[in-house]
């Protein structure tokens, strides 16, 4: 697959960093499962793995989180 933010890469599967930050939360999900351009960097994600990132995110918020890292395992992707 063609980059589509710099149209000269060609994405490559691979793990990235994924920060997210909404509700009062931020989670740095580190290892998460992505394809990655390999001249700009971009990440692209599959819908189910930012399903599940959402997810995460919505109930780290409310228990209460500030600011947490973590390391994304797939398993729990359902």
């Amino acid at each position: 697959m063609e980059c589509q933010i710099c149209r000269f890469g060609k994405v490559e599967v691979g793990h990235a960093t994924v920060t997210l930050d909404g509700s009062g939360c931020v989670v740095v999900f580190q290892n998460v499962p992505a394809q990655i351009c390999e001249n700009c960097g971009e990440v692209y994600l599959d819908e189910e793995i930012s399903r599940e990132l959402f997810r995460r995110l919505e109930e780290a918020a409310k228990t209460g989180v500030v600011v947490q890292v973590m390391e994304f395992q797939t398993a729990a992707v359902s």
